[in-house]
């Protein structure tokens, strides 16, 4: 997802907007929820040469899609995330207490947002998705959808105390 950012040259000041659909990258999201490979991205950015380099500022929307961390039921929704990064040029010079390694570069005129893009959607995305806050889940002796049976529950015996709950049987013979 790399944008050609040459019209802007190196003059701080100048700036153009960027409005456009692309393709979503792969791995644009977490276990349970994510942005769907290949679906829409609506970005609306704008550029601007500034002295260190470009700056990337707007949003980018994309469609969430995954299942609830509780009952599994499939989840999708629409999110919008803001976008705002510093692209520095090639030859920029970083003090020794900035990580060079850690900033995002104007490579031969190209921007990559794929990085930033992927930063801004997945710390978004919520660690344990649900459907509704008030989400029962499923059993977890059957698995069964404890929305749709309300009372379900299981009568569940320690196996150490099994030999005694013989002898409280009314029907046991002397």
């Amino acid at each position: 997802m790399a944008f050609d950012v040459k019209d802007l040259g190196r003059s701080p000041g100048s700036m153009r907007t960027l409005t456009e659909h692309v393709p979503a990258p792969g791995d644009l999201g977490v276990a349970l929820i994510g942005v769907q490979e290949g679906s829409d991205v609506e970005l609306d950015l704008r550029l601007e040469a500034v002295h260190e380099g470009i700056l990337v500022s707007g949003t980018a929307n994309v469609e969430v899609t995954g299942e609830c961390g509780r009952c599994l039921d499939p989840l999708a929704y629409d999110l919008e995330v803001d976008v705002q990064e510093l692209f520095f040029y090639e030859d920029a010079e970083f003090s020794d207490e900035e990580d060079e390694e850690e900033q995002r570069r104007v490579e031969h005129d190209l921007i990559d947002l794929e990085p930033v893009l992927r930063d801004a959607v997945v710390t978004m995305l919520p660690f344990q998705p649900v459907c509704r806050e008030d989400c029962q889940g499923l059993c977890s002796e059957c698995g069964v959808r404890l929305e749709d049976e309300p009372g379900h529950h299981h009568e569940v015996l320690d196996p150490r105390w099994a030999a005694l709950a013989d002898l409280a049987k009314p029907d046991r013979q002397n």
